[in-house]
């Protein structure tokens, strides 16, 4: 009966799946990962309950033989020894020369670094370099004319209106038509005559040279807060040098009994001076 019982096709239930609302959660929980999850908990506590034994069993005048040999820190941590040889009093001073001197080296660099950045930028030096410096790239304007006959007759002095001390520059040029433009209304005006309104192309080179002086106080306004950066590094590190230089002059001083200072158990302790 029994096996006729065990032919016969039955449902296989199964375990649900994760909600959809509550995906977000993660996988649902099995039975078989609940079981892990208990097996790991119970031997976590059965950990638990022979430590408290054996530090309820401990005796707090027990004794061995390593504790005469090991050390321990000021936070009670044992200390081990890893080996390492302690090295003759010479050589730890002429590495402690040597560091001093590096250190010494490298604050020389920096110092004169800083103080050639702070040049530059009272000078206001910072700014004009970084534009007109190898690094910045070369500006091009490009002008479309009619055909070839326009072609050979323009010129780029009339066209933008520059000439003069620096024909080639692309920032800061200097307009012919707005000093000639600003010498012929002061003559009006002493004359008595009134203005003339401005040209269409007038107004553009107005707006334009006034376009090419905000550009360039938003350039000279960015290299100067690049060059202020660096300085404030340069001025940390500079003084990162100085006490690094500072503490290890105090350590070789200690090393040669010259000063006084702190033992290992903290007590401040001060070299007797001969009398006089």
């Amino acid at each position: 009966m029994s096996s006729m019982r065990n032919a016969v096709q039955r449902r296989n239930h199964k375990e649900r799946a994760q909600p959809l609302e509550r995906q977000k959660w993660g996988l649902l929980e099995k039975a078989k990962d609940y079981k892990l999850r208990a097996k790991d908990h119970k031997m976590k506590k059965k950990t638990l309950k022979i430590l408290k034994q054996k530090v309820a069993n401990k005796n707090p005048d027990e004794f061995s033989f390593g504790m005469l040999s090991s050390t321990v820190d000021k936070q009670g941590i044992k200390v081990a020894d890893r080996g390492n040889k302690a090295l003759e009093m010479d050589v730890v001073k002429l590495m402690k020369t040597q560091d001093a001197g590096y250190i010494r080296t490298m604050l020389q660099v920096v110092r004169k670094q800083r103080k050639e950045l702070e040049e530059k930028i009272v000078l206001g030096e910072g700014a004009v370099r970084t534009m007109k410096g190898e690094d910045a790239r070369k500006a091009s304007h490009t002008v479309f004319v009619g055909d070839r006959k326009e072609q050979r007759k323009f010129e780029s002095d009339e066209w933008f209106g520059t000439g003069g001390e620096w024909p080639e520059s692309a920032w800061n040029r200097p307009r012919k038509q707005v000093e000639v433009e600003k010498d012929s209304d002061e003559e009006d005006n002493e004359a008595g005559v009134q203005p003339k309104k401005p040209s269409k192309k007038q107004q553009e080179a107005v707006l334009a040279v006034k376009k090419e002086k905000e550009a360039l106080m938003k350039k000279r306004e960015r290299a100067q807060d690049k060059q202020t950066g660096i300085l404030r590094t340069l001025m940390a590190k500079e003084r990162a040098l100085a006490t690094a230089d500072e503490r290890l002059e105090q350590q070789r001083a200690k090393m040669n009994s010259t000063v006084g200072g702190t033992n290992k158990t903290g007590v401040k302790f001060k070299l007797r001076e001969r009398k006089k």
